[in-house]
């Protein structure tokens, strides 16, 4: 009698990776390929991408700070331009590269595996890397070569960079619908943003604004970056006029319309 042979036990089940392992490796490779079609291109590569803005913002400060001696706060008016211009240079960038986001990676979207989300989070993440290093570099230089007599505050530095990040992501994510869903819509921004510059008291003090301008501009929210950051840097200036709630409120309400029109959306927008 032969001996049947003992049946061969069940292979194990292969896992299925984790939606968050998915994501996470979409969004890297999503960084990756940004960063080596856009920066690669050129000699210096990445490098170029916070050498530039820091180099504009550098020779703005010298110009300025020629021109202007007696800043309004402290005794440096390259780091009192700096802390107004960093915000909202971080705040225009991300959202400008935000709203374009859709558009640079419309035909990988085609892909079940590459969400909406991946590609403005890939965005996000990268150029607000970049934009801390140029903050860090241009604050940090400034501080060695220059007389600042500044005592910063790092947890009050830190939630302005925080809030100043929430708002961008907000805004830019609403502008990624936008401007695919209405195409003019590109131009309009760009119009608006161009008196921005002088309406976000980058170069005076908020508290200078006579009435009834100031209170029209209090709704402005880059206002409440600029303050919160410079009281992070002038332990004298107690600004305020700031409200954390209120960037919060339009940091998150323009963050939620935005993801759930392209929720809503997104495979309308991808035939576009």
């Amino acid at each position: 009698m032969t001996d049947i042979p003992a049946p061969l036990p069940p292979r194990p089940a292969r896992r299925r990776r984790l939606p968050r392992l998915a994501t996470l490796r979409a969004i890297a490779a999503l960084i990756l390929r940004e960063m080596a079609t856009t920066y690669g291109r050129s000699p210096g590569g990445y490098a170029w991408a916070v050498l530039e803005p820091v180099a504009g913002i550098a020779l703005l400060t010298v110009v300025f700070s020629m021109s202007f001696h007696a800043p309004a706060l402290g005794a440096s008016f390259a780091m009192f331009y700096a802390t107004g211009m960093l915000p909202f240079i971080l705040f225009t960038d991300i959202t400008g590269k935000l709203a374009q986001a859709l558009n640079y990676s419309k035909q990988l979207l085609a892909y079940p595996r590459v969400t909406f989300v991946d590609a403005i989070l890939a965005r996000f993440v990268l150029n607000l890397m970049t934009q801390l290093m140029v903050g860090y570099i241009v604050l940090g230089g400034i501080m060695l070569v220059f007389e600042t007599r500044v005592q910063p505050d790092g947890l009050t530095i830190a939630r302005a960079y925080g809030l100043a990040a929430l708002l961008a992501l907000g805004v830019g994510t609403l502008n990624s619908y936008l401007t695919v869903r209405l195409p003019i819509w590109q131009r309009i921004w760009s119009i608006a943003m161009r008196p921005l510059f002088l309406l976000s008291c980058v170069f005076f003090l908020f508290d200078g604004i006579p009435q009834p301008f100031r209170d029209w501009l209090w709704y402005n929210p880059l206002i409440h970056l600029v303050g919160l950051m410079r009281r992070g840097f002038y332990a004298s200036y107690d600004a305020p006029y700031v409200s954390e709630v209120y960037l919060l409120t339009v940091g998150l309400g323009t963050l939620v319309t935005g993801l759930l029109l392209l929720r809503r959306d997104h495979k309308m927008l991808l035939e576009l």
